[in-house]
């Protein structure tokens, strides 16, 4: 068995993460072991690697905090979920490894007949889209939204999630060899970043008041963004892609009242019910099963390629997800 492993972190992600093998575990009452078929690497993975995200585990670590598996071995007392059954691991688990073992009674049953590698990023990139869109402004069908980092996991299921609803996204990306993936995603209008976005976003959306702006970015991004919400508006940020703090100019705030708020996923699972995370999750996970919710994939990693595998997930060009599927 092996496990993705960290015993301190730096500026360069990659560097502190290896692959370790570790031996079988012993399992006590109650839980069940679980091969790993598939786990994402996320931004807020590489944060924690690098000492930059909000929550740090202390070390040593396993990297990973989504994923999914299936069950190969029970514990005392286990007779469910069955052995081969998929699962949704517990977030914060540790998903970068080959085996992880959990308690039977925390595990959520996935499809087994449903594409392990979408399954595994239903954890965090989705139920963030979903939650963006609804938890901050009360928008109505045809009403706009609009986004920055368009391309990325959480900008894509955002605008197949926007138009499920009766949205209309506009979506911005800091590239030219972006935009075709976010049309193909069904965005409805997209823009490359600039100076002029502002001009460029009434001018596609006739001028029609947007109410609610998602920016993670940072920086002066979410200037650009906070220009583009009409009075009243709501500018949400839930990441800094660039590095840089939120930049907004006082015009917004005082003469067009437009606020700004912030949100991280890990702060809603601290206070959602059990009922209201099992049905985010319940939602999430029809959709994602029956193929109507879906993600790009760049490239798939064994575990003693993690090193390549965070490097890749950690450069800015990409062109999809970067997942770590174990080979037992």
């Amino acid at each position: 068995m092996k496990k993705a492993q960290y015993t301190q972190r730096g500026p360069v992600p990659q560097a502190s993460i290896e692959c370790v093998e570790f031996a079988d575990p012993v399992l006590g009452e109650g839980q069940v072991l679980l091969q790993v078929l598939a786990a994402p690497i996320n931004p807020s993975d590489v944060l924690t690697l690098t000492g930059e995200y909000g929550r740090l585990p202390p070390l040593p670590a396993i990297g990973g905090n989504e994923g999914v598996g299936k069950v190969v071995a029970h514990g005392p007392g286990v007779s469910t979920p069955p052995l081969g059954q998929t699962v949704l691991l517990p977030i914060g688990l540790g998903s970068w490894a080959t085996h992880v073992v959990a308690d039977a009674a925390r595990l959520m049953p996935l499809p087994n007949d449903a594409d392990p590698l979408q399954l595994a990023m239903m954890t965090v990139n989705p139920p963030t889209a979903s939650l963006l869109l609804s938890e901050f402004v009360d928008l109505q069908p045809g009403e706009w939204v609009i986004q920055n980092a368009a391309n990325s996991g959480v900008g894509e299921y955002l605008v197949q999630l926007a138009r499920r609803r009766g949205l209309k996204t506009v979506n911005v990306v800091r590239r030219d060899s972006a935009v075709a993936a976010v049309q193909a995603a069904g965005g409805d209008v997209v823009l490359v970043d600039g100076p002029d976005l502002g001009r460029r976003v009434a001018a596609a959306t006739g001028q029609e008041t947007i109410r609610l702006a998602i920016d993670a970015i940072g920086g002066q991004a979410t200037n650009r963004l906070a220009g583009c919400v009409g009075e009243g508006g709501t500018l949400v940020n839930y990441g800094m892609l660039s590095g840089e703090d939120c930049v907004v100019s006082p015009r917004a705030f005082v003469f067009r009242d437009v606020s700004l708020r912030g949100f991280w996923l890990a702060l809603w699972f601290r206070k959602a019910t059990p009922p209201q995370q099992m049905a985010m999750f319940g939602e999430i996970g029809k959709l994602i099963a029956t193929g109507q919710l879906k993600a790009r994939i760049q490239a798939t990693y064994d575990l003693p390629q993690i090193k390549q595998a965070v490097a890749a997930a950690a450069a800015g060009e990409r062109d999809g997800k970067i997942l770590i599927v174990p080979k037992v």
